[in-house]
């Protein structure tokens, strides 16, 4: 209920009337002043929120891909596993990380000041660095087959959990290059996790009678004796991804509404700011649950197209999973092979960066997702046909690119369904979860037994991203025609819009309904 408190005049003034004086105070939309207001809000945002993703990124794939790494220097042999034993090691993360990410999002929509996203996403990291620390005392199948199940469980929370988290915070003309600054950590993680395991394994083979991919996933041994007792933990990544969790907690923010390093005015400026950006308060009411919105998410057939097209896409870019693998069919030895396999994940980054600041700047999104699959497509006849090394190595820099485009795909579903936000956290697991079955299927795509060329490894990979290329134009074409009726009608954005959502976005703003409404009409999709 409403506390009132007489003012000096006599009048009764509610809580809910003093909050909307305040909020009526924020600058003029297009002011001087507010633009300048926004510019400190999103500088204090980037300085503290995208450095803390970023490095949880590169930790993520560093410890998801150290397998592949070690296949190098005798995971395999000293397992026992056979090649396709090897290959359900890799798949089987998948089965429990796809699954997964749906629930997560679906939870982390509705963490509130109890559990907050900073805690939630922070103890996730601990678990999987947990995890990978374990990896190291692996003895046989069985044992890494477990950890390859529990490490996909907390990872499920962090990627789609971090690009809703995103969307929380920036406008649909900020996200994309925000987004593209997160997924600059997985591809580095591709370079530097190269560059760290050529250490490794060039000089921890043997040491302490270790093997050293047992050094590059982390714990080494335990020793007990009668005298003493010896707990050595050589945590080279795990232990690493342990310190980044626990420091997610105080770095990572939670939502505008209950971040405790944004207060006030920046607070009341945050929500106002979404609000603007689609006409809607960024917030759920009473009838918004997380089932409701998984339902509005599984009903919604356009969401259902962005699965199977990321299903696609990812398979046609599963070559992610072996890339030492191949770096290393060119003809070198192991650690060449690993330093070779940097340089094209470096300049992925670039790309992945600057393509997102220019489909920020320009609204367009099919072409900056499709187009760089065209590249990866172009590699995959390079490699298909020709032996020439310098030729297959151009080819796989063609190929690390692509992941350009896929840095865009949940931004794009996140521009697709802005609202209600339990409908988007929805949307984005259901999405990436289903999505990432395609990384299970290239876990069986890449063969040992189709190497050192992978000519069919290629050609399967190519013809999903022919499929996705379809089915991307499909989603542009039909955004393309909803906008055409919006502009014919305008009254389709209004009976679109959600009464009480509006109404809370025009109290942020300190607008009138009726104004609210108008602004609402402004809505267009981004194709």
């Amino acid at each position: 209920m409403s506390k009132e408190k007489e003012s000096e005049k006599g009048e009764v003034v509610t809580v809910e009337d003093k909050a909307v004086a305040r909020l009526e105070a924020l600058p003029e939309i297009g002011s001087p002043e507010r633009i300048l207001a926004e510019r400190k809000l999103v500088r204090k945002l980037d300085y503290r929120l995208l450095p803390t993703i970023f490095l949880i990124y590169i930790m993520n794939y560093i410890d998801r891909n150290g397998i592949t790494t070690a296949r190098l220097k005798g995971l395999e042999q000293d397992l026992g596993l056979s090649d396709l034993q090897y290959n359900v090691v890799l798949s089987i993360l998948f089965v429990s990380y796809c699954p997964a990410q749906i629930p997560s999002n679906m939870a982390n929509s509705q963490l509130d000041f109890s559990v907050k996203p900073s805690w939630y996403i922070g103890f996730c990291v601990m678990g999987w660095g947990l995890t990978s620390l374990l990896t190291g005392v692996t003895k046989n199948y069985g044992g890494i087959i477990a950890c390859r199940i529990f490490i996909g469980l907390p990872e499920a929370a962090f990627y789609p959990g971090a690009i809703y988290l995103l969307s929380r915070w920036y406008t649909k003309k900020e996200l994309a290059f925000r987004s593209a600054i997160l997924y600059t950590g997985l591809l580095l993680s591709n370079a530097f996790g190269a560059l760290i395991a050529a250490g490794i394994l060039a000089n921890m083979e043997g040491k302490r009678g270790i093997r050293a991919w047992r050094w590059y996933g982390t714990i080494s041994y335990i020793r007990f004796s009668r005298s003493h007792f010896e707990f050595r933990l050589f945590f080279i990544e795990g232990g690493i991804t342990i310190t980044v969790g626990i420091f997610t907690i105080w770095a990572l923010p939670d939502y505008p509404s209950n971040t405790r390093w944004i207060v006030g005015d920046e607070r009341r400026l945050a929500q106002a700011r979404l609000a603007e950006d689609a006409g809607e308060a960024d917030r759920d009411n009473d009838k918004d649950t997380p089932l409701a919105g998984l339902k509005m998410a599984l009903t919604d057939p356009l969401i259902l197209v962005f699965a199977v097209m990321n299903a696609a896409q990812l398979l046609g870019l599963s070559f992610i999973n072996f890339f030492p693998t191949l770096t290393s069919t060119l003809g070198f030895d192991t650690t060449i092979s690993l330093l070779l396999a940097a340089p094209p994940w470096l300049i992925a980054s670039i790309v992945t960066c600057a393509n997102a600041w220019h489909a920020d700047k320009t609204g367009e999104r099919y072409f900056h997702i499709a187009g760089w699959w065209w590249a990866v497509i172009l590699g995959f006849i390079i490699g298909v046909s020709s032996d020439n090394v310098g030729a297959r190595y151009f080819a796989m820099f063609l190929m690390a690119v692509g992941y350009a485009g896929f840095s865009m795909t949940a931004v794009w579903v996140s521009n697709v369904i802005p609202r209600p936000p339990a409908k988007r956290a929805a949307a984005i697991g259901v999405v990436n979860g289903i999505g990432n079955l395609g990384n299970l299927m290239g876990s069986y795509t890449w063969k040992s037994e189709w190497g050192p060329k992978y000519h069919n490894s290629m050609i399967i990979s190519l013809c999903g991203l022919a499929l996705s290329t379809v089915m991307a134009f499909g989603i542009r074409q039909h955004l393309e025609r909803k906008n055409k009726q919006l502009d014919e009608d305008e009254r389709v954005a209004m009976q679109g819009a959600n009464e009480i959502r509006v109404r809370e976005a025009a109290q942020l703003e300190g607008i009138t309904f009726e104004q609210a409404m108008e602004r609402r009409k402004g809505f267009r999709y981004l194709y």
